[in-house]
């Protein structure tokens, strides 16, 4: 299938790889000319502009980190509801608000483009990996259209409801991964200022009713978890910042329905005090740094 894929971040550039691999033929486009480069030395043909990315594409990808991104992505003179032909599916898989989504799907129905949220869950590993999990946003129709190219990149594809739902899962997700992050770094620098070995700590907490993925794979007190970034210096994996962002989705998100978001809020504050401090950039289980170096 010939693909058009704009956003080669970290996260979008081992997607549209994985693409490749699986034998589509991929158009990219990003601001950054490295991330096009590399593409293009591993079989990709880089594109001038979104438009010209979506010249003789069957399917479009956006990649993007903001509603902002994406729409100037869709709606800009050389944009992609310029240049994509009519029909042709159009799947956004940055991460926003639901609201975005739906008026996103709007602006393209206009000109006859289906429209899918399609966001993702999985880190830069699972992306490198193809084992992403697609939340989907999509008429059941749309859903069977795009599954096969969202498989070449995910091991799982869930099909949410319609457009937006996609992104409801993804920022309710990440609304228990902030809060659960925060816990277990709170419960972790609790037990050793108490004076616990903190493996043993951490072995009990695995093994008990405080267990979570946040504890026993991603446990952001150093040298418990050999593969999670606390044990590297908090390089890699999902920045603070973007968690920050999906936080403020969250608490966005439940304002706008009249919902109360108490702990959502109470994160929302801590990654913010994190990023004010300039650490923004590290892993979001840097967050522990509030405790420990308090």
């Amino acid at each position: 299938m010939n693909i058009a894929f704009i956003g080669l971040g970290n996260m979008g550039a081992p997607m549209a790889m994985n693409l490749l691999k699986a034998g589509h033929a991929l158009k990219v486009f990003d601001l950054n000319p490295a991330a096009m480069q590399a593409l293009a030395e591993a079989g990709a043909q880089a594109a001038l502009s979104p438009r010209a990315a979506c010249d003789g594409a069957e399917c479009v990808l956006t990649m993007l980190p903001a509603a902002a991104h994406v729409h100037s992505v869709l709606t800009a003179d050389e944009g992609v509801l310029a240049g994509i032909a009519p029909d042709v599916p159009l799947i956004d898989s940055s991460t926003i608000d639901p609201a975005s989504a739906q008026r996103f799907a709007e602006l393209a129905a206009r000109q006859g483009t289906p429209f899918a949220d399609a966001p993702v869950s999985g880190g830069t590993g699972g992306a490198a990996a193809g084992t992403l999990t697609f939340m989907v946003g999509a008429s059941p129709a749309l859903f069977e259209r795009i599954q096969p190219v969202l498989t070449a990149m995910g091991k799982h594809i869930v099909h949410c409801g319609g457009v937006g739902m996609g992104q409801t899962a993804k920022i309710c997700n990440n609304l228990v991964l902030g809060v659960s992050m925060a816990a277990v770094a709170e419960a972790m620098s609790l037990g050793a200022a108490l004076g616990i070995d903190t493996k043993i700590l951490a072995d009990i907490i695995n093994t008990s009713s405080g267990r979570c993925w946040s504890s026993d794979t991603y446990n952001p007190y150093p040298g418990i978890v050999e593969t999670a970034p606390a044990s590297r210096g908090y390089s890699g994996g999902f920045g603070a910042d973007l968690m920050l962002k999906d936080l403020g989705l969250a608490t966005g998100a439940a304002k706008s329905v009249h919902q109360p978001a108490f702990m959502g809020a109470l994160a929302e504050q801590l990654y913010q005090a994190l990023s004010q401090r300039g650490d923004g950039r590290l892993d979001f289980s840097a967050i522990i740094k509030l405790y420990r170096d308090a």
